[in-house]
């Protein structure tokens, strides 16, 4: 899930304002998972202090005491050199410990790395956080020629990438049309090749046929098929997406790559529903899970 929302950030639906104090220490501890959230979307690359007030809208002593807590715990490191924050390795550790109750990568992995060996493209792997789609794991294929459009925790609004419209076409019909409201915002302005009016033809054709197609509408010559995953009772968990240049995927290549990409779906339901049970969490709706 996206951290922020600017000039207000979010975290798991609680929006923080610098100038409401009326929550005290809970706001701290919102404000505080807000950042630990959008480390680690940059965890990989960094994120500087200044980009921390930028994104998050709050004063730069605020975000500078609340990334020291972080960092005293452990969950939040700074680079020596460039002295952008990543996460740090409490974090790590949590995630390893997580990973047996949301075990939904543990039972796809073998799908994703078969799909990247027999088709040579990248094999991707995405969950629904609100109204984002996050991608949790890339597995690269060994064609050389490669799109990196989607990298591992990068987090689009539903609907833009292959596995992300999968899941918006997923959804509840009224759902996803308040999805789609929510990002109309993001979408023009960040998205200016994928139109309302294009989305929506593209949603309709997933729910037709069951594969979602993006042909290079996030970046050119950048195409993505994708396959929503559904858990026992029907209800969305995440999608797998294939994705490759355009000459790739040309027919007939297309349609193979598409019933390749819907029989692991398929097996990937059949273990998360032969599974022990792991309090593995139903599809987010856009309130959240809240206590």
């Amino acid at each position: 899930m996206p951290c922020h929302e600017s000039p207000l950030f979010l975290v798991h639906n609680v929006k923080l304002d610098e100038r409401d104090s009326s929550l005290g220490g809970a706001q701290s501890v919102d404000r505080a998972l807000a950042l630990l959230c959008l480390i680690g979307q940059h965890s990989a690359a960094g994120i500087s202090l200044s980009g921390l007030v930028a994104e998050t809208g709050l004063n730069k002593a605020t975000v500078r005491r609340l990334v020291l807590a972080l960092m005293r715990a452990r969950l939040v490191e700074q680079a020596d050199i460039t002295r952008t924050y990543h996460l740090g390795e409490e974090a790590y550790l949590l995630g390893l410990l997580a990973q047996d109750r949301h075990g939904l990568l543990s039972q796809a992995i073998d799908s994703l790395q078969r799909l990247a060996r027999d088709t040579g493209d990248a094999a991707f792997l995405s969950v629904r956080r609100g109204r984002y789609s996050v991608c949790l794991h890339r597995e690269e294929g060994t064609y050389p020629i490669r799109t990196y459009a989607l990298m591992p925790g990068g987090h689009h609004p539903l609907g833009v990438g292959a596995g992300s419209l999968a899941m918006l076409a997923a959804l509840p019909e009224a759902e996803a049309e308040a999805v789609m409201r929510s990002n109309h915002v993001e979408l023009t302005s960040n998205y200016p090749r994928l139109s309302p009016e294009t989305l929506r033809a593209h949603l309709a054709q997933a729910r037709a046929t069951g594969v979602a197609l993006n042909p290079g509408l996030i970046f050119e010559d950048s195409w993505g098929l994708g396959v929503a995953l559904r858990g026992q009772k029907g209800q969305l968990v995440g999608a797998v997406s294939l994705a490759a240049i355009e000459s790739r995927m040309k027919e007939p290549r297309r349609s193979e790559l598409a019933q390749k990409l819907q029989a692991e779906a398929r097996l990937i339901e059949t273990r998360l529903a032969t599974a022990p049970p792991t309090g593995w969490p139903e599809g987010e709706s856009l309130k959240g899970n809240e206590p």
